[in-house]
């Protein structure tokens, strides 16, 4: 399959979303993000729809329950990995 591909689409991911994200795709043996992006969007799309309302905020919709704060980033730096 040959796609055009000419948008790029920038997303912040929490670690946690990240983490599922990845076991998604290498549950399902992808190549690479990307295209578990695609396969997750695909899937979303041909599911059940949620209709936004008046002042829903973007953090409204993360992939695990937030908090009513939303997003709150650790003080804590992140510790590299071992190899």
């Amino acid at each position: 399959m040959n796609e055009l591909r000419a948008e790029r689409l920038q997303v912040m991911l929490s670690p946690e979303e990240l983490a599922a994200l990845d076991d998604f795709r290498f549950k399902h043996r992808m190549p690479t993000r990307a295209a578990a992006v695609r396969e997750l969007l695909k899937l979303g799309l041909a599911g059940s729809g949620t209709d936004g309302a008046a002042g829903v905020k973007s953090s409204d919709y993360g992939v695990f329950n937030r908090g009513p704060d939303g997003h709150i980033q650790s003080d804590a730096p992140l510790e590299a990995e071992e190899d």
